[in-house]
């Protein structure tokens, strides 16, 4: 068995640790732990990646209003040089995170 964060797991199993790391019991080095939250990476600067560490969850809000999710407006543009919106957030709708 494997013990992590003070509990005992059997070789293969699975879970998800406190800080939101998959973590496998693995033969013979113990346990392996990787993260699974994707980090937005290409967001325009009026935005900021914000993460909730109860869903484990990263979205992409505005600077001005962290309530509000970052999408394109008249006042600003999205995309880095130049770059149209990417179609995933045309088709979709906003509030998506990346």
């Amino acid at each position: 068995p494997c013990e992590y964060e003070g509990k005992q797991f059997s070789l293969g199993e699975s879970w998800l640790s406190t800080n939101c790391l998959l973590c496998t019991c693995l033969h013979p080095i113990g346990v392996g732990c990787c993260e699974t939250t994707q980090h937005p990476i290409d967001f325009p600067d009026w935005c900021e990646a914000h993460y909730d560490s109860q869903t484990c969850q990263i979205s992409v809000v505005q600077k001005a209003n962290p309530s509000l999710p970052c999408v394109k407006s008249v006042e600003h543009e999205w995309g880095s040089a130049g770059t149209p919106e990417p179609l995933v957030n045309k088709v979709l709708g906003a509030g998506l995170s990346r």
